[in-house]
């Protein structure tokens, strides 16, 4: 699975949606779905480490962790963030050779 290619269908998924929940996506939707994620995300973590009530749910977590990256791929389409050059740039320039000035 490439970057591009699942950020094409999550924003697929997210029209069907939000046209079958009448859903307005206007420019801060993503942004406040991307935290509201990251909260359930955080939920679920505190289960599993017994610092919350409720069920422990190991898959409930993955789930979670999926809508977050869900909704950061949402995010930065509207944002026109190329995603894989940012990460090319701020994180996997650390495994190419360093050079010395």
């Amino acid at each position: 699975m490439d970057l591009t290619g699942l950020q094409a269908d999550v924003l697929r998924i997210s029209d069907i949606y939000a046209n079958a929940h009448g859903i307005d996506r206007d420019r801060d939707w993503a942004l406040l779905k991307l935290q509201e994620e990251l909260g359930e995300l955080t939920a679920e973590h505190l289960r599993l480490s017994g610092r919350a009530r409720g069920v422990p749910d190991a898959q409930a977590l993955g789930d979670e962790a999926a809508d977050v990256l869900g909704m950061l791929l949402i995010y930065c389409a509207g944002a026109g963030i190329d995603l894989e050059a940012a990460m090319r740039r701020k994180w996997l320039k650390w495994l190419e050779p360093q050079t010395e000035a």
